[in-house]
């Protein structure tokens, strides 16, 4: 059993890492397109942003429990390649964008089509024991950070030459990678292991019922959803604020977005699975959470380039939060409940993905608008704030009960 485990992780591995190369490419140029349709305004932008974000998210939310769902029932497989095809049409969509209306579109199409993640969770619990999955979970954060190397870079260089360059080579990459699925991925997930789901658990209150369904996971589950809607203050504004802030590029902020992406693949890679060993699922969660507020807050009083990149070690270390608590999450679930659990916590991600974009960008652009410059870290200021609640709340949720 090892053998096959560790190569279908590999394969999987592969999925996610040029899954966010390709998402990675954008990154340093969709909100600059944005400014360039709005003729440079830095705040109007940031609106615009924000409801991208929100409705990049809605579709998130709809469409993560029917994944879900969905891949409990017929396999990890055909929902992993469905998803990179439909990404792939996606880039090519906004490419084309001849306004934001467009650029609007495909959005939604993203947000419906982006949902390997839940589903690669779901794959990675297949395919090894409970007593590794952090670890695991780990490693995919390292595809995530491989992504985030490569991506930024290579898509900020590429929007210094052409705003619109980056999206042709992205929806390459993304058809590229459901061709390499199609031919080389596993199903992990046998027939008989399949779970004949209720339709009506595929929507998203019927998904979040999957909570409130297992004892311990609505507090845990509300941690979640406050360290996303955290989160998202890094895909939603990190553009527009180094823009604002620090008049960096494309090129400079795809590079500063591959250090980012260094940190979180060494950190994944080599330092998240022994600290877990070491001082335990929850001692990782809560020091995860606690690091990834620090490194908000160092942001936020960063009036320098030069500061800003102290933040990034410390970010990168906030990476224990994620696989610390899927690791905590998904033990309280059943081999065939691995799909639905990774849906419920994604339609709570969606969620918090709706939410936030809206309220990071509208106060990003009245600190802005009332402030300039210095004022521009507020939003940061904000996030360390609901960081510190998680904190509060995971610590809860993860407290050992006494006898």
């Amino acid at each position: 059993m090892l053998r096959p485990s560790r190569a279908a992780f590999a394969f999987i591995f592969i999925t996610v890492a040029l899954d966010m190369v390709a998402l990675g490419i954008i990154v340093p140029v969709l909100p600059k397109l944005v400014v360039a349709f709005e003729g440079g305004d830095v705040a109007r932008a940031a609106r615009i942003v924000g409801l991208f974000g929100f409705s990049w998210a809605a579709m998130q939310f709809l469409a993560s429990p029917i994944v879900g769902a969905a891949s409990d029932r017929f396999g990890r497989r055909p929902v992993v390649l469905l998803s990179n095809f439909g990404l792939g049409l996606d880039y090519l969509v906004m490419a084309l964008a001849p306004s934001v209306s467009w650029l609007f579109a495909g959005r939604l199409i993203s947000g419906i089509t982006s949902s390997s993640y839940p589903t690669a969770s779901a794959y990675i619990a297949d395919v090894t024991h409970p007593d590794e999955r952090a670890a695991k979970f780990g490693l995919m954060g390292a595809a995530f950070g491989l992504g985030f190397i490569i991506g930024p870079a290579v898509g900020g260089v590429l929007g210094d030459i052409n705003l619109r360059l980056p999206f042709w080579v992205a929806g390459g990459l993304s058809l590229a990678n459901a061709a390499y699925g199609y031919f080389i991925l596993p199903e992990s997930l046998p027939p008989e292991k399949r779970a004949h789901v209720p339709w009506h658990m595929a929507n998203p209150l019927g998904s979040l019922s999957f909570l409130r369904a297992h004892s311990g996971l609505l507090v845990l589950g509300a941690t979640y959803f406050l360290y996303y809607f955290a989160h998202e203050i890094y895909p939603t504004l990190f553009v527009l604020f180094g823009d604002f802030r620090y008049g960096w590029s494309a090129s400079q902020l795809g590079l500063t977005l591959a250090f980012f992406g260094i940190g979180s693949m060494v950190a994944s890679a080599f330092l998240i699975g022994p600290i877990v060993k070491r001082i335990g699922e929850r001692n990782a969660l809560l020091l995860g959470i606690s690091l990834a507020a620090t490194s908000s807050l160092v942001i936020a009083l960063a009036y320098s380039g030069t500061l800003f990149l102290l933040s990034i070690p410390i970010a990168s270390l906030g990476g224990l939060t994620s696989p610390s608590f899927m690791a905590i999450a998904s033990r309280q679930a059943s081999e065939t409940e691995q799909g639905r659990l990774q849906g419920a916590l994604g339609s709570l991600q969606g969620i918090a993905m709706m939410v936030s974009p809206l309220v990071l960008t509208e106060i990003f652009a009245v600190a802005i608008q009332r402030g300039g410059k210095p004022f521009a870290g507020v939003p940061f200021a904000f996030v360390t704030l609901v960081l510190c609640v998680a904190l509060m709340l995971a610590a809860r949720a993860t407290r050992p009960r006494t006898a």
